[in-house]
C-alpha cells in the first residue's frame, strides 16, 4: 500500500557542494542512460517543467538536457532513494543521452582487465 505525502525538497541530502547525483533511466527499456548532478533549483525546475535539468559543475550553470543537441529527456517519474541522497529520473529519451552521441554514457565495460567498447556513436 502506498502512502502519499507532500514532497519536501529540504529532506534531500545534498553534498557539501550542494549537489545530489541523479541517474537517468529509460522509462520503456529500463536502460541506465547517464548520471549527472542536480542542485535544489535543478530539482525544482525538473519537477516544474518535466524537462530534466542538471547542474554543470564545469560550467557552473544549469543545462536542460537536449536544449542545444535536441536529445531531450522528458521526465516520466521522479524517484528518491531510501537515504534521500540520490535521485532516479525515469525519462523518455529522444536521441543520444551521452555527449559522445551514444545512446548511454555507459558504453564501455571492463572484461578480464580489458576495456571493451559496447556501442558506437549514433548516426
Amino acid at each position: 500500500m502506498s502512502e502519499t505525502v507532500t514532497f519536501d525538497l529540504s529532506s534531500l541530502k545534498f553534498n557539501d557542494a550542494g549537489l545530489i547525483p541523479a541517474i537517468a533511466q529509460d522509462e520503456a527499456s529500463g536502460e541506465v542512460l547517464m548520471m549527472a548532478w542536480m542542485n535544489a533549483e535543478a530539482v525544482e525546475k525538473t519537477l516544474e517543467t518535466r524537462r530534466v535539468t542538471y547542474w554543470s559543475r564545469s560550467r557552473q550553470s544549469f543545462w536542460i538536457k537536449g536544449e542545444t543537441s535536441g536529445h531531450v529527456q522528458e521526465l516520466i517519474d521522479f524517484r528518491v532513494d531510501c537515504d534521500r541522497d540520490c535521485l532516479l529520473v525515469l525519462v523518455r529519451q529522444t536521441g543520444a543521452a551521452c555527449h559522445t552521441n551514444r545512446r548511454t554514457c555507459f558504453y564501455t565495460a571492463v572484461r578480464e582487465c580489458e576495456e571493451v567498447e559496447l556501442m558506437r556513436p549514433m548516426d
